[in-house]
C-alpha cells in the first residue's frame, strides 16, 4: 500500500469511525468528537472544514466542552482543512502543544532486526497492580505525577487486556525504560506509547529492544500497521528502523478555565 492508501485507512478507521471504552463518540459531517464519561479530557479527533464555517465550528465546540465542564484537545493533522487551522485555534486561546509526526509502520516488510529475538531484559506487566515499575520510571524522566495514567493502565489491565500490552525494562535489577501498546479491535492497527528511559540508561539500545518487543507481539496479534505519535527525540529511532513519515500534528488545548470571551 502506498502512503496515500495507508493514511485514508488510518482516517476512517482511528478518526472517522474510531470507538472507545469511557468515551462517547458523536459525528457530525465534518467534524467527529468524543465525549470522555469519565469526565477527564475529551477530544476533537477528527475535522475537515472550510475557511468560512472553521470559526463558527471551533466556537461551537468550545462552547459545547464548555457546557459540560470538559477540557478538550483538538488532534489537527498536517492535511485537515482548513490549512491555517491550527493558528485560528491558538488565536482563539487554545494551547499549542509541541509538534508531533505521525509515523507508521507496515508489519508486512518489518526490517529483520526488529524480527531478532530480543536481548535485553523486557518484561510485561500482566495484571492491575503491575503498573507500579513502568509508573516510576514515567514519573523519574518526566518529573511529574502520572497517577492519572497508572489509573487508565490499570482499569485497561483489568477491565480490557487484549487491548493493552505494557511493558518495562530492566537494568542493574531496577527498571529503567517503559512503553506501551494499544490494539485498536476491529481495525488492522495498534499504536505504540512511552519508550521513555531514566537518563543515566539512554544509549543502550532499550528504546529499540522495547520497539522490537512490540513490533513482535504485533506481528503475533495479526496487526498489519504500528502507529507512533513521534517527537522530535525519538522520530529519527523509529524511521531508521523503519517507520514511515506520514505527516505533522499539533495536539491543540482547551482548558475550560480559559476566558471564553477572549476573541
Amino acid at each position: 500500500m502506498n502512503d496515500q492508501d495507508i493514511l485514508a485507512l488510518y482516517d476512517r478507521a482511528l478518526r472517522r469511525d474510531v470507538e472507545y471504552p469511557d468515551m462517547r463518540r458523536e459525528a457530525f459531517p465534518d467534524l467527529v468528537r468524543l465525549v470522555d464519561l469519565t469526565g477527564r479530557q475529551g477530544a476533537v479527533i477528527y475535522s475537515q472544514l472550510d475557511e468560512q464555517s472553521a470559526d463558527a465550528t471551533i466556537e461551537e465546540q468550545i462552547a459545547y466542552f464548555e457546557g459540560i465542564r470538559q477540557d478538550f484537545e483538538w488532534k489537527v493533522f498536517g492535511y485537515d482543512h482548513p490549512p491555517d487551522l491550527v493558528a485560528r485555534l491558538k488565536a482563539r486561546g487554545f494551547e499549542i502543544d509541541e509538534e508531533e509526526a505521525l509515523l507508521i509502520y507496515d508489519l508486512d516488510h518489518a526490517a529483520p532486526e526488529m524480527l531478532a529475538p530480543v536481548t535485553h531484559d523486557i518484561r510485561q506487566l500482566t495484571e492491575p497492580e503491575q503498573v507500579a515499575p513502568a509508573i516510576a520510571v514515567l514519573e523519574q524522566v518526566w518529573n511529574g505525577s502520572k497517577d492519572w495514567l497508572a489509573e487508565r493502565l490499570s482499569t485497561d489491565l483489568r477491565e480490557r487486556p487484549e487491548t493493552l500490552r505494557l511493558y518495562t525494562a530492566y537494568a542493574d535489577g531496577k527498571p529503567v525504560s517503559a512503553a506501551w501498546m494499544y490494539v485498536n479491535p476491529g481495525t488492522p492497527f495498534a499504536g505504540l506509547w512511552g519508550g521513555s528511559t531514566l537518563e543515566g540508561y539512554r544509549g543502550r539500545g532499550l528504546y529499540s529492544a522495547l520497539l522490537a518487543t512490540r513490533v513482535q507481539e504485533a506481528r503475533r496479534l495479526g496487526v498489519r500497521f504500528l502507529t507512533i505519535d513521534a517527537s522530535p527525540m525519538s522520530r529519527p529511532i523509529v524511521q531508521k528502523h523503519g517507520f514511515r513519515f506520514m505527516t505533522l500534528m499539533h495536539a491543540c488545548v482547551w482548558a475550560v478555565d480559559v476566558d471564553t470571551t477572549r476573541l
